[in-house]
């Protein structure tokens, strides 16, 4: 069913003041057909009006589902930054997800190395030794303590080629120096972006929701952020 003029304003308006932003998707979902609209803007919209986070948070993690090098959505990502912003966001903040967001890219090693050491010892019909040395032990170390979690992929990893181990955990624990997003959202990006549709990172997500209940988070703000994560999927618009 299609609208008129006047109703699709009041729409507009309407959405407006429950989400904030109204976009060229929306006006034309809203033209082509008014009642999946409506369907579809009350899926959207509940994060907005439940009062488990506040608009800014729920931007920010908008944000980073877009900027995730699985999805790079590129005018969502806009809109919800200027959103963000509109919602008392600081461009320092949104830097700083943006920062932790790039990281995923390292999940190609976790996923790839553990399969190469598999073909590897299995083509060799032999076991590749990983055996730390006292200086690849301290950063182990340093690792956990700062990050609270290790793989065994980078223990491969620091054997193989320590001064890239060294660049990229100067590159993970960077944004974890400052205090300009507390910890508990830093690890609700986390799980944002391992729990996205497109990556559906399973040890990831559940590395972070260990860590961001350390940090204080409780069960309905983690189930939160799979429930906007989830839709995602209004992107096919």
């Amino acid at each position: 069913m299609e609208t008129n003029g006047n109703t699709k304003k009041t729409i507009a308006k309407d959405q407006l003041k429950e989400m904030g932003y109204w976009d060229s998707i929306m006006d034309y979902i809203s033209t082509f057909d008014t009642d999946f609209y409506h369907i579809y803007k009350d899926f959207l919209c509940t994060p907005y009006t439940n009062s488990i986070f506040d608009a800014k948070t729920i931007e920010l993690i908008h944000i980073a589902i877009n900027a995730s090098p699985t999805n790079l959505c590129q005018s969502k990502l806009e809109m919800h930054m200027k959103n963000a912003i509109n919602h008392g966001a600081k461009k320092e903040e949104i830097f700083e997800v943006l920062k932790l967001v790039s990281v995923l890219g390292m999940h190609t090693c976790a996923v790839g190395v553990p399969i190469l050491v598999d073909e590897y010892n299995a083509y060799s019909n032999d076991s590749m030794p990983v055996q730390l040395n006292e200086r690849q032990k301290e950063q182990k170390d340093q690792f956990i303590k700062k990050m609270g979690y290790w793989n065994r992929f980078r223990d491969i990893l620091l054997v193989n080629d320590e001064p890239f181990f060294k660049s990229y955990l100067k590159y993970l624990t960077n944004p974890w120096e400052k205090d300009i997003i507390s910890a508990k959202l830093k690890e609700f990006i986390y799980i944002a972006i391992d729990s996205s549709t497109t990556h559906l990172f399973e040890n990831g997500i559940r590395i972070h929701i260990r860590n961001a209940l350390k940090y204080g988070a409780s069960f309905e703000e983690i189930m939160e952020i799979i429930k906007i994560v989830s839709t995602q999927g209004s992107s096919t618009f």
